[in-house]
């Protein structure tokens, strides 16, 4: 009895052998199956940050939008834009210049080849897209930016001679006019002097706005990160400002008003030469529009072994109804298409 336990300690050698086969076999399966699961994983994170900026970048756009023409108290309905015969420089910063372009609440090149000077790196062949405003907030208030010299702020008055001001003139011939009666749009903090509607109290100062998106070819200098950015009007000039990487197209239409009742008849990508237009009467298009159709496409910022991009994306149409299309790109990148409609709110409202 004593012999045969001993001679059953130990293993045999091709038991040895069959047991680290076993083991490795099982190692390469647990080994397989982590790596899958590592991709598909940061597949998924690729995916969800895809899905994150795209959503992102319509909310921040559809948001402007949403405020595009917003100047406080102040209704710029009977502004006149008749010395006006060519379309604003959006890139301009001199105060005459920013009160020439207040009546266009929106402006916007199409398929950019030529940007303009403020903005750099842009992607040829996407929507460069600027929206005028006042701030939401006034300065001073929580949450807001306290008052700069040197960037442009407005105040609107609400003081009547009725109310026993002289500020809101009761007859107004120009511009010029309204620009002393009604608004100030200045720079420094001496000039805001206009009174709420107790003709006592100073009215509200609000940051003015002027801000230009657009698509870049680079996050930083030579990523090959298509993002979207922002030019911001300051003092001195226009910072830009990265908001969204992964961001590769973008093509607005805009929803035009023709009978002046707040409400799109017609829908262009190009209200700066709808109808033929020519002069004073391409700048009336762009205050007659009154929504847009924003399409954009996100594309993850690492590309995917072994995918091919094949398909087309519709971003929008044309104005001859034709659709709004790029691709196929036949490259790593997995793309997806986020699209939003919205109403310029100011500029509606005020005509309906």
């Amino acid at each position: 009895m004593m012999n045969t336990l001993r001679n059953q300690r130990g293993l045999t050698l091709i038991e040895l052998m069959i047991a680290l086969g076993l083991g490795i076999v099982v190692l390469t399966a647990v080994m397989l199956i982590f790596a899958n699961t590592s991709r598909s994983r940061a597949e998924m994170e690729k995916s969800n940050r895809q899905t994150e900026n795209g959503r992102y970048a319509s909310q921040l756009l559809t948001n402007n939008l949403r405020m595009a023409g917003y100047l406080a108290e102040f209704d710029p309905t009977p502004l006149t834009t008749t010395a006006l015969t060519a379309i604003p420089d959006p890139c301009a910063t001199a105060v005459a210049d920013l009160l020439d372009a207040l009546p266009l609440h929106v402006q916007g090149i199409n398929d950019v080849s030529a940007a303009p000077g403020c903005v750099s790196d842009v992607k040829p062949g996407t929507d460069i897209l600027v929206v005028r405003r006042a701030s939401g907030c006034a300065t001073g208030e929580a949450d807001c930016e306290a008052f700069a010299d040197g960037v442009p702020h407005f105040q609107a008055s609400s003081c009547t001679p009725l109310a026993g001001g002289s500020e809101l003139a009761m007859q107004v011939s120009s511009n010029g006019d309204y620009a002393t009666h009604y608004f100030t749009l200045a720079t420094g903090s001496g000039d805001f002097n206009k009174k709420r509607t107790d003709c006592t109290t100073a009215a509200d100062i609000h940051r003015y706005r002027v801000d230009i998106f657009f698509i870049a070819n680079n996050n930083e200098a030579g990523d090959g990160v298509p993002t979207l950015k922002r030019a911001e009007l300051g003092a001195g000039g226009f910072a830009i400002v990265p908001l969204v990487d992964g961001i590769e197209d973008m093509q607005i239409t805009y929803g035009i008003d023709t009978d002046n009742d707040g409400i799109a008849d017609a829908h262009t990508e190009a209200p700066g030469s709808y109808g033929g237009c020519g002069g004073t009467a391409c700048v009336a298009n762009w205050r007659n529009a009154m929504s847009a159709h924003v399409g954009l496409l996100a594309r993850n910022t690492e590309a995917t072994a072994g995918h091919t991009d094949s398909r087309i994306y519709t971003l929008g149409q044309n104005e001859d109804g034709s659709d709004k299309s790029v691709g196929p790109f036949g490259d790593g990148y997995k793309r997806h298409v986020f699209s939003a409609t919205t109403r310029f709110a100011n500029p509606s409202w005020r005509r309906q």
